[in-house]
């Protein structure tokens, strides 16, 4: 488009939401497009967590770009490999990786209200300068080690399960696993019948649901390649399902009690023992956390090597893992799967808008932004995958490519536009969270803690409803709800 080249722009982090954005700034003819990851490669989260057993929990045809399906899936719910290596082929299809600046980490970005533009400051020492800032960093990406006494004391080997350490051999270890999450349900599992003896240190039982995975065979992937529409309806199926899924958050509760008759009918098959099972069945409301999804978590944990504790931890001793009930429990490995710092949106990172605000102090009370993407008095910035943009059911890809095409008309309203800065009314942005916050008043989410809530308890991360209610209201950048207006 004519003048779509006197926007230029700096996207923070290769990973989906990076590249996706990238991709379709590019595909309509923003060419001035740099990205910049602290790493020294692409991928994001699926670059990070290499531990045993790490997979997506959305089925592969539906985790993955619309614009770039993928026949050959190994399994429908495919490994952090095989996803990697997807993403990797989609930025080299699309000439991407010339536009990545690898081992530029990001420290700090400021708005110059003169010029309307902003500039980046990266570790290295260097400066950057763009018209636009898109911060793809993701919710996921800190890893958090727990405030645990004596943390640090521990005389044997530990790492977060983000950072897994592929050089420590667990075979025949005694090996502590404190935290019962996303990646606990898969890694735990695979270390099961390497480990001589493996603790289970859990806080909060989970909802488990069985995992209906598969491996895709030679023929299906022939179908998938060469009979059109077979992906698209694969895809289609399992989009639908998590539509209908998800509309039990609000809309329709029986679809949440529905499901939570499939959980703990998972747990009576493949748990006998009654005490193991009293500690496994979960004491709030299914969705109020995140629901796993697993087949072999439940048969791994009944093994003879393995045991779990629901002591609380009240400190890391250098043998091993004390609880509250005075029990001392030696270890050789400790594995934390602790999570991340999802609250903290683009932590450390500072940024600077107008008169120099931080946004850090305009999220003194909780992250917050108009449909996740843009903050007032932050003009041309704007973030993919940012507060309450998460997901409890359905695939982020959708919502990255989502938020991907409204930044796009952003920067197409801009280009038409030169000299020129956008940002969101700020009573706009208000109304917008105003009705946000009461509606996830009625969610689950409230009824537990969760990285879903900030200290304070207010829910920073998710999306209260379906994805389709989430394109339909953002399909198309509503002018009246920005201000337009000329640099200074």
């Amino acid at each position: 488009m004519s003048g779509a080249h006197q926007v230029s722009a700096l996207v923070i982090g290769a990973g989906f939401g990076g590249i996706g954005v990238a991709i379709e700034l590019r595909r309509h003819g923003f060419g001035d497009i740099t990205i910049l990851e602290k790493a020294q490669d692409l991928g994001g989260v699926w670059r990070e967590n290499t531990y045993p057993g790490a997979a997506c929990d959305v089925p592969s045809p539906l985790y993955s770009y619309s614009f770039g399906p993928k026949p050959d899936w190994p399994q429908r719910y495919s490994g952090q490999a095989a996803i990697h290596d997807y993403l990797r082929g989609v930025a080299r299809r699309h000439d991407l990786l010339d536009r990545i600046e690898f081992g530029v980490e990001v420290t700090s970005a400021a708005f110059d209200e003169k010029t309307g533009r902003w500039t980046v400051h990266t570790a290295d020492g260097a400066d950057r300068t763009a018209d636009v800032l898109i911060s793809a960093v993701g919710q996921l990406s800190r890893p958090q080690l727990p405030d645990i006494p004596g943390v640090h004391s521990f005389s044997g080997q530990a790492f977060h399960s983000a950072l897994w350490d592929h050089t420590i051999d667990l075979t025949g270890k005694r090996v502590a696993c404190i935290g019962t999450g996303a990646s606990a349900i898969q890694y735990v599992p695979q270390i099961q019948p390497q480990v001589g003896h493996l603790t289970l240190f859990q806080r909060t039982a989970a909802w488990v649901l069985p995992k209906f995975d598969t491996d895709y065979s030679p023929v299906q992937h022939k179908l998938f390649a060469r009979i059109p529409g077979m992906l698209l309806l694969e895809r289609l199926g399992w989009w639908l399902t998590a539509e209908v899924s998800s509309l039990g958050l609000v809309e329709l509760p029986i679809i949440s009690r529905l499901v939570a008759r499939m959980a703990e009918r998972n747990l009576r098959k493949n748990v006998d023992d009654p005490e193991l099972r009293a500690k496994l069945t979960p004491d709030y409301p299914i969705a109020c956390k995140r629901t796993l999804f697993s087949s072999d978590y439940y048969p791994a944990l009944t093994q003879p090597n393995v045991e779990v504790t629901t002591a609380a931890v009240t400190e890391i001793t250098p043998q091993g893992v004390r609880t509250g009930d005075g029990t001392e429990h030696d270890a050789d490995v400790i594995i934390y799967g602790t999570g991340f710092k999802g609250t903290e949106f683009l932590w450390p990172m500072r940024i600077s808008g107008r008169g120099g605000r931080e946004l850090a102090e305009a999220w003194s009370d909780g992250a917050h932004a108009y449909y996740g993407m843009t903050v007032p008095d932050f003009p041309n910035f704007f973030m993919v995958y940012g507060p309450n943009t998460n997901l409890g059911v359905g695939s982020i890809i959708y919502m990255i490519e989502t938020q991907s095409r409204h930044i796009r008309q952003a920067l197409q309203l801009l280009a038409k536009k030169p000299g020129h800065v956008l940002e969101v009314r700020a009573e706009t942005e208000r109304a917008f969270n105003d009705a946000l916050q009461t509606r996830l008043d009625r969610t689950p989410w409230n009824f537990c803690s969760s990285w879903y809530r900030n200290a304070a308890g207010k829910i920073t991360n998710n999306w209260p409803g379906t994805v389709t209610s989430y394109r339909r209201r953002v399909r198309k950048l509503e002018p009246q709800d920005y201000r337009l207006t000329p640099a200074a």
